[in-house]
């Protein structure tokens, strides 16, 4: 896990990625936020870059290649998966199959995405704080 790296938020609504992005901004993290509008989008990054990101933030409906569909792509590709990059789910709704759906791709989070700002930035925040403490198989001291 690259703590550095740059931060992946694959969310096809402009108004969400505009929310989150100023999330990003209020909480001034050094990581570089990369936005995708699809799925198809952030698989050609994530393949085709020798940058490692920190943490890939998924929505689940988006057109062309779902979040279920690319998570998918990305734990079958064994050099993807040996960066042992953490991928959570974002969506505006938990539907139970979506749930069960993301946990069997070896998930490592499903959020609920809140409208407000404030317990959106909190959330986020307590998720990255998460993962910058966290030790992943590919640490080096």
């Amino acid at each position: 896990m690259n703590k550095g790296g740059p931060i992946i938020i694959i969310e096809d609504d402009l108004d969400d990625q505009e929310f989150l992005a100023e999330v990003f901004k209020g909480l001034q993290y050094p990581n570089e936020v990369i936005f995708f509008g699809d799925g198809e989008q952030a698989l050609e990054y994530l393949t085709a870059t020798i940058i490692e990101p920190f943490i890939i933030f998924s929505d689940i409906n988006m057109p062309r290649l779902n979040g279920i569909e690319l998570r998918t792509k990305v734990h079958e590709n064994e050099d993807l998966r040996m960066k042992s990059i953490p991928y959570l789910f974002f969506s505006t709704v938990a539907e139970q199959q979506h749930v069960i759906d993301a946990y069997s791709k070896s998930v490592q989070g499903f959020f609920v995405k809140p409208s407000d700002f404030n317990e959106m930035k909190e959330m986020i925040k307590n998720i990255v704080e998460y993962w910058q403490n966290c030790v992943s198989p590919n640490y080096v001291k």
